[in-house]
């Protein structure tokens, strides 16, 4: 039985495909379409879901979409009719869209999936997240806990996951909600909201909670349970264009920062307040769930599921023994808990727990043959060298150790927003300027955002405070203290943005300012080239981590196919791309390539 799931139309579209209730293949539209964030209609992803089941459209029994548009609808009406004559302006934008497309779900689908003819199914949004994070998990029975902006009603959830059922005990509605919240703070600070979330997470260890209890006395109010209630005379997103209004601009001091201006001070603090807010209220949902379902294990995924230092906080506050989040666990992974649902709750079929989990280690995209990269390689008239797999593995461990960073494409892309090794670029953490390098001269992107290690996992605890695995670098733990390097007392005196520079531990690379890491472990089951390459470069090194970070530039999706890698390529200060068995040295690309490269550079416009 082959059941297609589809995640649309608000950010992050994808498509999932299972198969008799496996996994076949799951991606999102932005991969294939090149625009990052992408919402349309995932025809990419589909037809990319349906090539790698070897199946087309006919040979599907059922497709399930990720929310229930009716009632979405609802929400928007009920909303403008709340807050009119105010909010006209962005009525006037959304209706249209609804009338002519976002209503049909039914008859879209079909129109893009000629010669379909089964049931169209839909589930709810939470239902749909929350399904994502229990049924791919290794646990026989665990709580769930679904945390986002908003879905039709529902902004947060929790309840049990046993066998193949999913039971939601209890929700929070709209308009309170903690990812509203968050990126109503997201947006304040002048960042994107959707792609903006992490790097306020990132910026926060830069300041310091001045505005925590500003947050908690008129904006919100948070409960012992972790529900809470937004006090909505500061906020505009009702029925406005905008996050936040003139209220909320004087109790913090002014109007939200001017996108790419300097950063500040005051944004620092705020964002460090909103971090501290966000993991106060997962610690306290975290215990209410805890106590009231009486589990032991945790699910999580929603787009606050994504905060990866308040899941880091809620595994070490052992209110859960093991907790296990959705790699894709934003709307990306609405598709694969559609189709899940589907599977387990409307025909009823059984459930058998992996020993690790159901995902494949997030690896269920596109690859590409040998074949297929010499060939286009050789379109572009590449000078590359084809190396056996122990060359390449051996070859790329010294250029690492050597200093160089290398651009990364092995096997099936990963799926969510994660970079896992497969889709990676490269650099040795032990290396002080390291993170300025890579940040600013190849991905174009803010200084002071920190990069996330890839560790051998039976290596992790030698480094890093960290109980349990993390494969998905989803969980935020310390650096050891034994790793750490003590500070001089000139470096001591260093405040906000001028600690930047100053390495914390024998792996500055990945180690943020208050000696935390956003830690990948890698397991051989999951991925065993990556594996093998991060053991090579152990032997190269003695050190068994690599800088990890997305094979992209800031704005642009994760490359997908050989092409997108090797454009990125010429346009980056990337040393080598490692591609499949085959090793491009940068010196030995054609000058026309680079000059376009560079061109590009100059040209190139942040989202």
């Amino acid at each position: 039985m082959n059941i297609l799931g589809i995640s649309c139309f608000y950010h992050d579209s994808a498509a999932a495909l299972l198969r008799d209730g496996d996994i076949v293949a799951a991606a999102q539209e932005e991969r294939f379409t090149r625009k990052r964030h992408d919402a349309e209609f995932p025809t990419c992803a589909i037809d990319y879901c349906l090539r790698e089941g070897g199946i087309s459209p006919e040979d599907l029994d059922a497709v399930a979409f990720y929310d229930k548009p009716l009632l979405k609808f609802e929400r928007i009406l009920d909303t403008h009719l709340r807050v009119a004559p105010l909010g006209i302006r962005s009525f006037l934008m959304a209706i249209p869209l609804w009338v002519r497309e976002k209503l049909w779900m039914r008859r879209l689908i079909r129109k893009r999936l000629p010669g379909y003819a089964g049931d169209i199914l839909f589930t709810e949004h939470h239902e749909s997240h929350a399904a994502s994070a229990f049924f791919p998990s290794p646990f026989e029975e665990a709580a769930v806990l679904t945390v986002d902006g908003v879905g039709e009603w529902t902004t947060a959830s929790f309840g049990v996951g046993k066998g193949n059922r999913v039971e939601l005990l209890q929700e929070l509605h709209f308009p309170h909600s903690l990812g509203l919240l968050y990126a109503a703070f997201t947006s304040y600070t002048g960042f994107k909201i959707n792609s903006g979330e992490y790097k306020v997470m990132g910026l926060a260890p830069y300041g310091e909670p001045k505005y925590v209890q500003t947050i908690l006395d008129p904006l919100v109010d948070l409960r012992e349970d972790g529900s809470l209630r937004l006090n909505m005379e500061y906020f505009n997103f009702l029925g406005g264009l905008t996050m936040t209004n003139e209220k909320f601009h004087r109790l913090f001091g002014g109007p939200p920062r001017i996108p790419e201006t300097k950063l500040t001070q005051r944004e620092m603090d705020l964002a460090r307040s909103i971090q501290e807010v966000c993991e106060l209220a997962m610690l306290r949902m975290g215990r209410h769930v805890a106590k009231t379902t009486g589990m032991k294990n945790l699910c999580l995924a929603g787009g606050v599921a994504l905060n990866c230092v308040a899941n880091g906080k809620l595994l070490r506050d052992g209110c859960f023994e093991r907790i296990w989040i959705q790699p894709a666990s934003g709307d990306a992974g609405g598709s694969l808990g559609a189709a899940l649902t589907i599977w387990h709750h409307y025909y009823d079929r059984p459930r058998k727990p992996e020993r690790r989990d159901a995902m494949e280690g997030a690896l269920l995209g596109p690859s590409f043959s040998q074949a297929e990269i010499e060939a286009f390689l050789a379109r572009k008239g590449a000078h590359y060298q084809v190396l056996s797999r122990e060359e390449i593995l051996t070859t790329t461990a010294e250029l690492l150790a050597q200093g160089n960073v290398v651009g990364w494409f092995q096997g099936r892309m990963e799926f969510g927003p994660r970079a896992l090794g497969a889709r990676s670029i490269l650099g040795d953490p032990r290396d002080p300027t390291m993170q300025a390098r890579m940040n600013l001269k190849i991905k174009f992107r803010e200084g002071f955002r920190p990069f996330a290690p890839s560790v051998l996992s039976d290596e992790a605890s030698r480094y890093f405070a960290l109980e349990g695995e993390s494969p998905y670098m989803l969980l935020v733990a310390p650096v050891r203290e034994e790793r750490r390097r003590a500070m001089s007392d000139d470096e001591r005196k260093l405040w906000g943005i001028d600690q930047l520079n100053v390495a914390r531990s024998d792996i500055p690379a990945v180690t943020h300012i208050d000696y935390s890491a956003r830690v990948q472990t890698v397991a051989r089951e999951d991925n065993p080239v990556y594996y093998d390459l991060i053991e090579r470069f152990a032997r190269e090194s003695g050190c068994p981590v690599l800088v990890n970070t997305s094979f992209n530039v800031r704005g642009e999706p994760i490359v997908c196919t050989p092409e997108d890698a090797f454009r990125c390529f010429c346009r980056t200060g990337l040393d080598y791309l490692v591609i499949g068995n085959c090793l491009v040295d940068k010196k030995a690309v054609a000058p026309e390539l680079i000059e376009v490269g560079e061109k590009w550079k100059k040209e190139f416009k942040p989202d």
